[in-house]
């Protein structure tokens, strides 16, 4: 018998309305500010290394969870690989290449600009094979987002020192993140996210610690900063954050989630200022009147008058014959 109630945090996942706005700007403030968390744990480690470490440590954090709150498991081996599949994608593909570009010389700010390229992939393949029609708003939005991102991160933009290697790690990344979001949401609607969680921090951690053993030293300086950061990751990005983006996904029409990944650098400007002492340019600011305005149009819907109802015939008003 569960230790706890059977109704908290169980499936459907139904929440109130004004929650679901909570729950977006909870995701892109988490996630814009883990640019900058990845930013300071790829000084103290390699990439495939912090991320083994990191996926254990969720790992870890998720068994007491699971063990208390006893969701419910996907009832085939089929259910199983597709939520182990969509978790790959999600964690080892996509961070794993976005962190190993950097750690390639990719810049930051390029870095950026390509992993927001999500939402104009996601329209594409959700117009494609979800039946996700783009209005004109839409399609207006998704290339002024991306505009208004690269003006966000201008003052990062830079070449030197890249590879092609880098741009091949944050293109696997790219296809990594967005493939594995519609995945997930299409083979995995039903399953328990908390469940779903613990599936797929395990498979990530299987998959990136032999790689780390293979293509690294594994060598690792511990210090508060690194801590930190993997807090931070992992309790508010891999367990809150994603847990939030996989529900807005559920509840909302792929290509109008996917835009919110377009505010994520505008919200790293202010702790990449705290802790870097990089201060915003004009262009950072214009870029974020200019991201915000493309993810609303995005999100735009327009009313459609109900149609009017036909009266049954048994409820229609007599004739005046019958009168």
């Amino acid at each position: 018998m569960p230790l706890l109630p059977s109704s908290f945090l169980a499936p459907p996942y139904r929440l109130k309305r004004w929650l679901k706005p909570l729950l977006a700007w909870y995701f892109v403030i988490i996630w814009g500010s883990g640019f900058i968390a990845t930013k300071i744990a790829m000084q103290h480690t390699s990439p495939f290394t912090f991320l083994s470490i990191r996926f254990g440590f969720g790992t870890a954090c998720l068994i007491p969870i699971i063990w208390l709150i006893r969701p419910q498991w996907p009832k085939t081996a089929k259910a199983f690989f597709h939520v182990i599949v969509a978790g790959l994608l999600m964690h080892a593909v996509h961070l794993g290449g976005s962190h190993y570009s950097q750690y390639l010389g990719l810049s930051a700010g390029i870095t950026a600009v390509l992993l927001c390229a999500q939402p104009v992939l996601t329209a594409l393949f959700a117009a494609r094979w979800l039946n996700e029609k783009l209005s004109p708003y839409q399609l207006i939005g998704i290339v002024l987002g991306l505009a208004g991102v690269t003006l966000i991160v201008w003052h990062k933009l830079s070449l030197s020192g890249t590879s092609i290697g880098g741009f091949i790690a944050v293109g696997v990344a790219l296809l990594g993140v967005t493939v594995g979001t519609l995945y997930q949401r299409y083979f995995c609607a039903d399953v328990d996210l908390r469940a779903a969680a613990l599936l797929q921090f395990s498979a990530t951690f299987c998959t990136v610690t032999p790689l780390a053993f293979i293509f690294e030293t594994h060598q690792v300086r511990w210090s508060w900063a690194l801590c930190g950061a993997l807090l931070f990751l992992v309790i508010g990005a891999s367990l809150l954050a994603v847990s939030a983006w996989h529900y807005l996904m559920r509840e909302g029409e792929a290509t109008r989630v996917s835009s919110l990944i377009y505010l994520t650098p505008a919200f790293a400007i202010v702790p990449e200022y705290f802790w870097f002492g990089i201060e915003p340019t004009l262009f950072s600011a214009i870029g974020i009147i200019m991201t915000c305005l493309g993810v609303a149009l995005v999100a735009y819907r327009t009313r459609v008058p109900p149609a009017p109802q036909k009266s049954s015939p048994s409820h229609a008003s007599p004739s005046p014959s019958e009168r």
